[in-house]
C-alpha cells in the first residue's frame, strides 16, 4: 500500500535516520517475538462459490492499490491469521498501553489506528460501530505532531510560508487503490515487555473510505516511517501457518532482530533498488519461472523493474494470493491447463469466482499439481507446492488458481509489479527480510 507522503528515502539513507524515535537503553534485548495471526473478509458467506467472489474482489482491490495506488537485538510478537487474508500482531501504544491488532503489511509504510469515537467510515464493509480505536485522551506520553516539526513531510494548507507560529496538526491521507484513511500525526510510546521505543510516529486515523478490515494498519514497507525501521531492528522475520480463512486463534511468530548476519539455513536475494514510482516496497530479482520441470517463456522486461517502474516482483505480507500482469498470467496459465488436462475444469466455477482456471476435483482422491518455482537472482530457489498456490474448496470438490490479473481489461504492459508474491504462497516458509543488507532470506519449514 502506497501514502501520500512523497519524501521517501532509500533504506540505507533510512538507517541514518533512525533518530525518528529512540528507544529505553536498560535491558535492550536482542529480538523481540510477537504473535502473528491471520485474517480474510468480515463475515465471509457460506456459500463456497460467493466467498469465492468474495475472494476475487478483494485482490482485485489489493492489487490495483499496490500498482496504482500513489503516495498523497531480537522481538518476537505473535502473528495470527485473519478471515481476509492478512496477519495482525498485537501492538500496545501509549501510557498506560493500549493494545490493539495491527495487519502487517509490506506493501505500506505508515503505523495508524483509528483514533476517535467519531471515526467514520464510508463505504466500508463494517459499521465504524465494529471499529477498535486508539483513545489519546488517555495517555500520558501522547505528542501531536506539528505541521513545522521536520517529521512532518506533508504539506499543511494553513501553515504556509514562513510562519513560525502554526500550530496545526500533522495532516495525512493514504490511498489503498479504491479506499484510503486520513488523519493526523501523533508522538507515542511503542511497548514491548523488555523494550519502550518513545517518540514513534503514528497515525491518527479519523476517517476511512472502502476499508474491508476494522484492524489498525502497521507499515513495514521501505521507509522511515515504517514499524522496523523506527524500531531500529537490522531484520524482521515471519512464518506463516496455513489456514482457511477464519480468525483462528492459532498463531505463528513475527520476530525484529537487532542482530546482523546470516541465519541459518537460509537462501538470500538481493533486494532491489526501487522504481522511483514504487520506493517502498520489497523488489526481487527474478531469473525465470517454472511450472513443473516446465521453464516458461516469460520475457525478461516482466521480471525486473525498468526505469519508468513497470516490471518486476514484489514480495507483499499484505495480499493474500498475489498478482500476475496480463501476458506473464496468460503464460502461466496456459501451461498450468496443459499439465492439468485430466482434470474437468469448471466453467460455472470460474464465471461466478472471477478466478480462472477452475476444476471439478470430484471423484479425484489424489490430485497432482505442479509446483511453481522462482528462480531469483543469487541463486536462492523458492518451491511453492500445489496446495499453497491452488485455492481448493473441500465442501463441492471444486479448486481455482486464485492469482488476479489485468489480463481480463488488457494486455498492455501496465506500470508497476508484473508479479505480486502473496502471503499465501509464502506459508510453511520462514521469510527474513534483511534490512540492513537489503535482501531477503528464506527457507521451508512447518510453521
Amino acid at each position: 500500500m502506497a501514502s501520500a507522503t512523497s519524501l521517501l528515502l532509500s533504506v540505507f539513507t533510512l538507517f541514518s535516520l533512525i533518530f525518528l524515535a529512540s528507544s529505553s537503553e536498560e535491558n535492550t534485548p536482542l529480538t523481540i517475538t510477537l504473535p502473528l495471526t491471520s485474517k480474510f473478509t468480515s463475515k465471509p458467506s457460506t456459500d463456497p462459490i460467493v466467498f469465492l467472489q468474495e475472494l476475487a474482489s478483494a485482490s482485485m482491490a489489493r492489487s490495483h492499490h499496490l500498482k496504482y495506488g500513489k503516495p498523497s537485538p531480537l522481538v518476537k510478537t505473535p502473528l495470527y491469521p485473519r478471515d481476509y487474508g492478512g496477519h495482525t500482531i498485537p501492538l500496545s501504544f501509549g501510557t498506560p498501553p493500549q493494545k490493539l491488532s495491527y495487519l502487517v503489511d509490506t506493501g505500506s509504510h505508515v503505523v495508524w489506528a483509528p483514533c476517535t469515537t467519531q471515526y467514520k467510515c464510508i463505504n466500508c464493509s463494517f459499521s465504524a460501530k465494529e471499529v477498535p480505536f486508539f483513545k489519546p485522551q488517555l495517555s500520558t506520553s501522547l505528542k501531536t505532531l506539528g505541521c513545522k516539526n521536520p517529521r512532518c513531510t506533508t504539506e499543511c494548507p494553513s501553515c504556509k510560508g514562513s510562519s513560525k507560529n502554526c500550530s496545526q496538526a500533522c495532516p495525512y491521507t493514504i490511498q489503498y487503490g479504491t479506499g484510503a484513511e486520513g488523519g493526523y500525526y501523533l508522538l507515542e510510546d511503542l511497548h514491548f515487555p523488555e523494550k519502550t521505543i518513545h517518540n514513534f510516529l503514528m497515525g491518527c486515523t479519523t476517517i476511512g473510505l472502502r476499508e474491508t478490515s476494522t484492524d489498525a494498519m502497521g507499515g513495514f514497507g521501505r521507509s522511515m516511517f515504517s514499524l522496523p525501521v523506527q524500531m531500529g531492528v537490522k531484520k524482521f522475520a515471519y512464518c506463516l501457518k496455513s489456514h482457511y480463512f477464519d480468525n483462528t486463534r492459532n498463531s505463528s511468530r513475527l520476530i525484529f532482530d537487532y542482530r546482523d548476519g546470516d541465519t541459518k539455513g537460509l537462501s538470500y536475494t538481493p533486494f532491489l533498488k526501487n522504481p522511483p514510482e514504487w520506493p517502498i516496497y520489497y523488489y526481487l530479482g527474478v531469473k525465470d519461472l517454472m511450472l513443473g520441470n516446465k521453464i516458461l517463456p516469460i520475457p525478461s522486461k516482466y521480471l525486473a523493474p525498468t526505469s519508468d517502474g513497470s516490471g518486476g516482483l514484489m514480495i507483499d505480507s499484505g495480499f493474500a494470493y498475489g498478482y500476475m500482469a496480463g501476458p506473464v498470467f496468460k503464460i502461466v496459465t496456459n501451461e498450468l491447463i496443459k499439465q492439468m488436462a485430466k482434470y474437468r475444469r469448471s466453467r460455472e466455477a470460474e464465471t461466478k469466482s472471477g478466478f480462472t482456471p477452475c476444476y471439478n476435483f470430484t471423484g479425484h482422491k489424489t490430485l497432482k499439481i505442479p509446483d511453481l518455482i522462482y528462480h531469483f537472482a543469487g541463486g536462492a530457489t523458492m518451491v511453492v507446492p500445489g496446495n499453497r498456490y491452488f485455492l481448493f474448496i473441500p465442501e463441492i470438490g471444486f479448486g481455482c488458481f486464485p492469482v488476479t490479473t489485468d489480463a481480463a481489461k488488457t494486455l498492455e504492459f501496465t506500470p508497476g509489479p508484473s508479479i505480486i508474491l502473496g502471503n499465501y504462497m509464502q506459508v510453511n516458509h520462514y521469510i527474513e527480510f534483511d534490512l540492513k543488507n537489503e535482501r531477503l532470506g528464506f527457507r521451508q519449514q512447518t510453521c
